[in-house]
């Protein structure tokens, strides 16, 4: 064959070959659309009853896998919040009236297994009879979830129960009920922190939902696709559940003295304690008074009657539960009293100003601008030494003071030892405070701050401040957390101590030391000794506003031991159930009792002195 006839037949080939693919290609494309439409038309029109074949031969297994939401543990490792395995009860209604013989059958199960009355379910299934997902029941707890999965393996006794199956879920639960309420806080809508730890590390606590889906043959297992849940992180606090269990218990016992008529239930319009190492900022422990369930979070019945409750309209309701969910220790602000006074000698100190050498004469009142304002002794406390001064807690000594330091260096130092700011605690909710300006405070504002009146504290800012005074002048940030770990115990964080500044020397640390273990030996605060042990520390007494309600807040600060402070104990009574509410003994003793049960538990050093 020439060349010339190759090439003609080759053209001829390919336009007849050009045609028959057209051709075929076009008459598959048409059988695809034959095909679809049939498709729509049998799905339109039969559509239930193929899927209802499919049901009686498969089962379809979708579900949530809950992540478990991360515990709160005190600083060795006890457990203070924790989240609980429970089940809720899943009714697929399309499932059990798949056949009319899975229906009796079902709801007795229901029934047996769960306490699901017979008239809750028939309502749902006229209600909602193609619901493929109706929640029954919720928090069944593991006892009953066993019964029925053992009744499942029972293929004689399930073989016509249909449509039931359990949702795996968790439940917050706080295993000390109210113990350090402030501190753990609770949680709302599931995994929602509300207050404290369970709030200020909400996205640590949490962690991410997985799930599970794929179809289940009858007689064979088909394999699924599996999205396991990634569970929340568990917070290390700095808490001690010793320490926290002592104080509150005698926070409590405290309040159950006191308590009368006029304020049933309570002993003062609150009760808080603070328990702090000094040397690195962490609060070991914190708790105010009235407290709460963290189960039971809304629960008023221990501080109102049923009838005082049925009386409160709603928005009273919501007051008073915002009343006891708020941390005093963080959140509230008040007038500190006498136990600024150290800080107003460390200021003094630290700018030459002071030198201990100082003599005030005190006759009883001192008049100041327009004011004659008035000392605790109101007959004088006559000739007193700078350390006397803090001893008996001398007004007129201290507004002496504030006036040799000026308004400018007064409040320059109230900042410098944190007061006015945020601490930084890690804990929702905390306040600052009111200061004067320089500009704004006059003599007898300068004259009633030097002794602790006319601004206001956190309980967290003074204790913060009073650590630095008492530990050679190093301000810590005050934390409650310690450590994050994984689920399984692996270290992912530290939260190491954080020294934000230093507010006095070591040299007027030691001075101040010295002044204030005389305030316990043979000054104010001699209610707050400890048999054994060389306890220093300042009381305090702080007349309320309106100054003519005459309502007191009493307090006391004390340290121990006296070389290389190891622990600080704040105590505050806000007006005592009393007609003389301007004693600081309330405070004094009541930080006495604790003291003497914490110190052996944490391991402080015993007084070295002989008799």
């Amino acid at each position: 064959m020439t060349r010339k006839m190759r090439q003609r037949f080759k053209k001829k080939f390919t336009r007849l070959m050009q045609k028959k693919l057209v051709m075929l290609f076009a008459g598959i494309i048409l059988a695809f659309v034959v095909l679809i439409g049939r498709i729509t038309y049998i799905n339109a029109s039969s559509g239930d009853k193929y899927s209802k074949v499919v049901l009686d031969q498969q089962q379809y297994g979708s579900r949530v896998i809950p992540f478990k939401r991360g515990d709160i543990v005190d600083r060795n490792g006890t457990k203070l919040a924790t989240s609980k395995r429970v089940y809720n009860v899943i009714l697929d209604i399309k499932v059990m009236l798949s056949d009319e013989k899975y229906e009796e059958p079902t709801i007795e199960v229901l029934k047996s297994c769960f306490d699901i009355e017979e008239d809750t379910v028939r309502k749902l299934i006229k209600e909602n009879p193609g619901s493929r997902y109706s929640v029954l029941k919720k928090g069944v707890e593991y006892a009953k979830a066993k019964e029925f999965k053992e009744l499942q393996s029972d293929k004689e006794k399930s073989a016509d129960v249909k449509g039931i199956w359990l949702e795996e879920d968790y439940v917050r639960s706080y295993p000390y009920n109210a113990l350090a309420s402030d501190v753990i806080g609770f949680t709302v809508d599931g995994n929602v922190g509300s207050n404290g730890i369970e709030a200020a590390y909400n996205d640590v606590l949490n962690g991410t939902d997985g799930r599970e889906y794929g179809y289940q043959e009858k007689n064979a297992i088909q394999e699924k696709t599996v999205k396991e849940a990634e569970n929340g992180k568990t917070i290390v606090s700095t808490i001690d559940l010793q320490v926290q269990s002592i104080l509150e218990k005698h926070i409590l016992a405290f309040n159950e003295e006191h308590k009368n008529e006029a304020r049933p239930g309570v002993g003062s319009k609150n009760t808080a304690v603070i328990v702090m190492n000094p040397q690195n900022g962490e609060i070991l422990g914190e708790a105010s008074y009235p407290n709460y369930d963290l189960n039971n979070p809304r629960d008023l019945t221990l501080y109102y009657s049923e009838e005082e409750i049925a009386e409160m309209a709603e928005e009273e309701k919501l007051d008073a539960l915002n009343s006891l969910w708020n941390n005093f220790c963080v959140s509230s602000v008040y007038e500190p009293g006498s136990t600024y006074k150290p800080f107003t000698v460390a200021a003094g100190l630290e700018l030459g100003k002071l030198n201990g050498s100082e003599n005030f004469v005190c006759g009883g009142v001192l008049h100041v601008g327009d004011h004659d304002i008035h000392c605790s002794h109101t007959s004088g406390h006559g000739s007193q030494s700078l350390k006397r001064s803090l001893e008996n807690s001398c007004n007129v000594a201290f507004m002496k003071m504030g006036e040799i330091l000026g308004k400018e260096d007064f409040t320059k130092y109230q900042h410098l030892f944190g007061f006015g700011e945020y601490t930084g605690i890690d804990l929702p909710g905390e306040a600052t405070g009111l200061l004067y300006t320089a500009e704004k405070m006059d003599a007898a504002s300068l004259a009633t701050n030097a002794f602790g009146q006319n601004f206001n504290v956190t309980m967290t800012q003074l204790a913060a401040g009073f650590c630095s005074l008492i530990n050679g002048g190093d301000y810590y940030e005050p934390h409650v957390v310690k450590q994050i770990q994984d689920e399984n115990g692996n270290v992912t964080e530290n939260k190491d101590p954080v020294l934000v500044r230093r507010t006095v020397s070591k040299e007027t640390s030691e001075i101040l030391k010295d002044y204030m273990l005389g305030v316990v030996e043979e000054g104010t605060g001699t209610s707050a000794a400890v048999e054994g042990y060389d306890v220093g520390g300042k009381t305090g007494t702080a007349e309320k506003q309106p100054r003519n309600k005459k309502n007191y807040l009493v307090s006391f600060i004390g340290y121990a031991p006296q070389e290389n402070p190891q622990v600080v104990v704040y105590v505050v009574v806000d007006e005592p159930n009393s007609y003389g509410q301007a004693n600081s003994g309330y405070a004094t003793r009541l930080a006495s009792d604790i003291m003497v049960e914490i110190f052996p538990y944490l391991g402080v050093q015993k007084s070295t002195k002989t008799e």
